[in-house]
């Protein structure tokens, strides 16, 4: 079980290494693999915490990676979100998620979601649901027993 983080601020996402007595530990994901520390000033927010608005109710957020990923066959997405007009970025995203609000859901969130998943998906995380989805414990080591429970 993998912790995917967002840090406000910095490009790209992080896996939790460690954690430290004021900071995290994280690595990028991507070829580098360089290892930072996240600090408390740091605005840090897990992937797994993360929904998307919809009319009805809130999606987690990896239940729409995993949509995006059936649209794309699991390959990094072709469509070219950094320079798409604004109408092909919404129609593309309500194929992803029909029922999207569209009043809260921003420009930016989508392009946000394209870009991370993108990234999971270069680096070959594809079952989102096993490595996002929200478990239960304070510290990363507890999660782990849980799942192996």
């Amino acid at each position: 079980m993998e912790t995917i983080l967002s840090i406000a601020g910095k490009p790209g996402l992080y896996k939790l290494v460690s954690r430290g007595n004021r900071n995290l530990i994280v690595e990028t994901l991507d070829e580098t693999h360089k290892r930072i520390p996240a600090f408390a000033t740091d605005r840090v927010t897990s992937l797994g915490d993360i929904a998307m608005y919809t009319d009805a109710d809130e999606v987690p957020l990896w239940e729409v990676l995993d949509s995006v990923s059936k649209k794309e066959e699991g390959k990094p997405s072709t469509f070219n979100y950094k320079k798409a007009p604004v109408a092909e970025l919404h129609a593309y995203f309500a194929e992803v998620l029909p029922n999207y609000d569209r009043d809260r859901v921003h420009d930016s969130d989508i392009k946000k979601l394209l870009q991370w998943y993108n990234i999971l998906a270069k680096y070959g995380i594809t079952d989102f649901k096993a490595v996002l989805a929200p478990t239960e414990g304070e510290n990363v080591d507890d999660r782990a027993e849980q799942v192996a429970e």
